[in-house]
């Protein structure tokens, strides 16, 4: 048994100064490192890898906090406990921060060259990338840093040549010419999970088209009149009676008197526009899938930066906005833009930059979803893999269900290189350099094509040396769906990845289940034959008090790092966990962590107490007392405990984490400190006081830890204890012969009734240190014997100087009454307050309560200030009644008290 003498306990508690010396203390020890060589369970999560880019921010501590308290739960559980950490290379934001800083130098990725440029972003990586990982150690993570992987370093450069390899030879991966969605500003494909759409206030414009050989024409509406140079054809549906009479026939594409078939096709909306249709293959998915059922041409009008290339004609070289802001005042110059109507439509931004992206004909690299999603549905369907909360159950199911072909390939230069060569001779001699189209799960092949896992010398077909890499990397998401294997470095089979592989929960925000958790499910199934995870942690966005998001250029951001400075690490962990409600979003505010730090001095100053109040020189307890050796609020305490650990212990192992902290705050600050210390002090030195005492605080800072890491240590190593640290200290065990419902049922009564003395005296402003005359009455036998045992706790915890308890006792002139149930409370006033003077300021009170009332009643009824004023201030003023209606209430029942 271990402890610190008590003068060594500070008063305030410091978390500068005790957190990092721990954080230190934890790593020399090793406590953080996991072993496949151990017959332990293996409790697993893989960290989601924030961008080497990142900076710790309230969403990756929402994240880290969950996982740490999941890791230091099960290893105090006794499970190998094993977080695997890492960052991602994050190849578009990484290229595009490594990019502005060559700008500042008046350089350029181009200028500098592939190989170059490559060198200075590794350079950035070394000198930047783990920043966050140094703050994630800021917030008490206890990941095995010795295993922190990145997602370009060699072993998992290595799986991803394998899984693209196997994918490929599998025919689940092509290369064809698509509609993708291009970012111009970072020149780029993007999948449509990349894509952020918001809708936009834009104008439908209306637009003429003259049909050949007649004195007829189309109206066709569109939001993109720039497109219309690459429009190839107009249609209508084929039961639209306004326009059948024109099917066959040929339009004209104004500005540039383009011949355009007019076809008829089921997939055209007769109800959107005027229900005849502009059709541009290269710049429309809907249109590029009429054009290969119609043999349409596609006309591509773009460069990569957007804009108009030469079959734009008069609008080449410009941009494409000043190119919509020509077309449009060039088609009212020649009276063929009839109309023009305000229109809101969901526009696609860059995830990255913001910038509105383009649909754009491209040759792609993709991989066919739809066989390797069948089996994650199954997955998730037969119960294998669950989601927390169940609802996004549905959310995966239905994207699953409705998957497209990911479009793989990035046309930047930091990434993993797509492992494609070409024999250029092979492809000259071929006789036709058309794209070829893919058939799902046949090998895709293509004159001169090697997909190979390492770099061939020579082409396997004719001999030739001089082979071309694919310039183009593969998406960042394509070596981050690997990441529950990957990191134990398959495809190398070795007993890590055996033992730790299925990992056993995933924590993360719903934002990326598609970008991430749907596809590490496919890649999990396909390639290790088993679901990646059991388990699925959802977890919301941290907003602010309003209910926006979190950002720097809205000004509402709070720092993770500056709480941490002010408040310390437990506080934020406290803070962000306590408003943590399942699956919902984060409502995040500075007073939340005011209220952690609160908290952590409550249980500093309650552990200070008991280590003062212990006897050094007594010997520590050798055997546990048996529960009749101990009091009845001994017992309480004891029973409350063990229920406690129960309760915490459930809620943890069914991801219910604010639940868990709020049963231990309950417990820590209002049972264990308001209550049992407090009744505890006038028998404070005996042995079976102090033996409670030790016990109660013991296990109540052991069920904090996985919460509040430092300070359950720190305190930990000062009290009596057995062991090096609280982390691998054991997992408090309920022992069901200590609950004691009977107990508990009693001591529920006399809290309440002493509260309601309490709140008599609060009422009427009694000072504390004054004493009263409490006079209870109640007609059960049993209400009747409980308070009567417990008389002397009632006398202590509420101030009385005489208590009276019976069945037919009489209400005191000149008191207040507070009823609980069937009980009937009377705290005499007299000689406390003259009752003259209250009863004026009590009827002055009334007064002005009821005058607020009727004012906010007259404001409430007023229907133009209810059509006029924003609901929240409509929603306050409600609030404001409400509550001036709960204090009429108290101050007319005060007034009936004075008799």
């Amino acid at each position: 048994m271990q402890t610190q003498p008590a003068e060594e306990f500070p008063k305030a508690y410091n978390p500068k100064q005790v957190e990092r010396a721990w954080y230190q203390f934890w790593l020399k020890k090793g406590y953080f490192k996991a072993s496949s060589q151990t017959r332990k369970r293996p409790y697993t999560i893989v960290i989601p890898p924030p961008n080497v880019t990142g900076i710790l921010h309230m969403g990756h501590a929402l994240n880290n906090t969950l996982q740490d308290i999941l890791i230091r739960f099960k290893r105090m559980q006794g499970f190998e406990t094993l977080w695997m950490p890492g960052t991602d290379h994050a190849g578009i934001a990484t290229q595009n921060v490594v990019e502005k800083a060559l700008k500042e130098e008046g350089l350029s990725r181009h200028a500098l060259g592939r190989e170059k440029f490559l060198e200075r972003v590794w350079k950035w990586r070394e000198k930047y990338g783990n920043t966050i990982i140094r703050q994630l150690h800021r917030l008490g993570c206890s990941c095995d840093w010795d295993r922190t992987r990145f997602t370009m370093d060699e072993g998992l450069s290595r799986a991803v040549r394998e899984v693209f390899v196997q994918l490929y030879e599998k025919g689940l991966i092509y290369r064809g010419k698509y509609i993708i969605n291009w970012c111009p500003r970072c020149q780029t494909a993007l999948s449509d999970e990349e894509v952020q759409h918001r809708d936009i206030t834009g104008h439908l414009y209306f637009i003429k088209y003259a049909v050949e050989g007649t004195d007829q024409h189309l109206t066709i509406a569109t939001t993109r009149p720039e497109t219309m140079l690459g429009d190839t054809a107009v249609g209508f549906h084929p039961e639209d009676e306004r326009y059948k009479h024109l099917a066959g026939k040929t339009a004209i594409l104004p500005l540039l008197n383009r011949e355009l078939r007019i076809i008829m096709d089921e997939a055209i909306d007769p109800k959107f526009g005027t229900g005849a249709l502009k059709i541009t293959p290269a710049h429309d998915p809907v249109d590029f899938n009429l054009a290969q059922r119609h043999g349409l041409e596609f006309v591509n009008i773009f460069n990569a930066d957007a804009t108009l290339n030469d079959a734009a004609g008069p609008f080449k070289g410009l941009d494409r906005f000043e190119a919509r802001r020509k077309i449009i005042s060039e088609l009212e110059d020649r009276r063929i833009l009839l109309e023009t109507k305000e229109h809101v439509h969901a526009v696609g931004h860059c995830y990255r930059c913001q910038t509105i992206v383009e649909p754009y004909l491209s040759l792609q690299w993709f991989v066919h979803m739809k066989p390797l999603a069948r089996p994650a549905i199954a997955a998730v369907r037969e119960g294998r893999t669950v989601f927390i909360p169940k609802r996004w159950t549905k959310v995966y199911l239905k994207w699953m269900n409705n998957i497209k072909d990911w479009c793989v390939s990035r046309q930047i230069w930091w990434g993993h290189r797509i492992p494609v060569w070409y024999c250029e001779p092979c492809r000259a001699s071929a006789s036709s350099q058309e794209t070829f189209m893919h058939s799902a799960g046949k090998v895709y092949t293509e004159p001169g094509l090697i997909v190979s896992r390492t770099e061939p010398a020579r082409c396997p077909a004719c001999g030739h040396s001089g082979l071309t890499q694919d310039p183009d990397v593969l998406d960042t998401w394509f070596s981050s769906w690997l990441w529950p294997f990957s990191t134990f470095g398959w495809p190398e089979k070795n007993k890590d990845l055996k033992f730790f592989y299925p990992t056993s929960s995933l924590v993360t925000g719903y934002e990326i289940i598609f970008f991430w958790v749907a596809r590490m499910m496919m890649s999990g199934l396909e390639f290790m034959g088993k679901e990646p995870f059991r388990e699925v942690y959802i977890h919301g966005i941290v907003r602010d008090e309003t209910g926006s998001k979190m950002s720097k250029s809205l000004g509402n951001a709070v720092d993770p790092i500056g709480i941490i400075e002010e408040f310390g690490a437990d506080a934020l962990r406290y803070g962000i966990i306590s408003i943590t409600a399942e699956g919902q979003d984060v409502y995040a505010s500075k007073e939340k962590f005011e209220v952690g730090r609160n908290f952590a001095n409550k249980i500093w100053n309650a552990a200070r107490f008991v280590l003062l109040s212990l006897d050094p020189k007594a010997p520590p307890a050798k055997k546990v007392p048996r529960p009749s050796g101990l009091g009845a609020m001994d017992r309480w305490i004891l029973s409350r405990l063990q229920e406690t650990i129960l309760d915490v212990t459930d809620c943890l192992e069914k991801s219910r984490f604010n639940e868990a902290i709020s049963i231990l705050y309950d417990f820590f600050w209002h049972q264990f400190c308001d209550w049992y210390v407090e009744l505890a002090k006038p028998t404070i030195r005996t042995p079976q006081t102090q033996w409670v005492l030790t016990t109660v605080l013991d296990s109540a800072l052991r069920l904090l830890h996985p919460f509040m890491p430092f300070i359950t240590e720190e305190i930990w190593q000062k009290i009596p204890h057995e062991g090096e640290s609280i982390m691998v200290s054991a997992w408090p065990k309920a022992n069901k012969k200590w609950i004691d419902p009977k107990i508990e049922t009693e001591a529920d009564l006399v809290i309440s009734e002493i509260q309601a003395i309490r709140n008599v005296r609060s009422a009427w402003q009694i000072s504390p240190k004054q004493h009263v005359t409490v006079v209870v009455k109640t007609t059960r036998d049993r209400e009747l014997q409980i308070l009567k045992n417990y008389s002397t706790v009632i006398v202590q915890m509420a101030k009385v100087s005489s208590l009276q308890i019976g069945k037919n006792v009489q209400r005191p002139k000149e008191s207040a009454v507070a009823n609980i149930g069937r009980v009937e409370t009377y705290v005499v006033l007299s000689g406390l307050i003259d009752i003259q003077v209250e009863r004026q300021r009590i009827e002055a009170a009334l007064n002005d309560v009821e005058k607020m009332i009727q004012g906010l009643q007259r404001r409430l009824q007023n229907e133009e200030f209810l059509k006029k004023a924003p609901k929240d201030i409509v929603d306050r003023e409600r609030r404001k009644a409400e509550e001036l209606e709960n204090r009429k209430k108290r101050l007319e029942e005060n007034l009936r008290t004075l008799v």
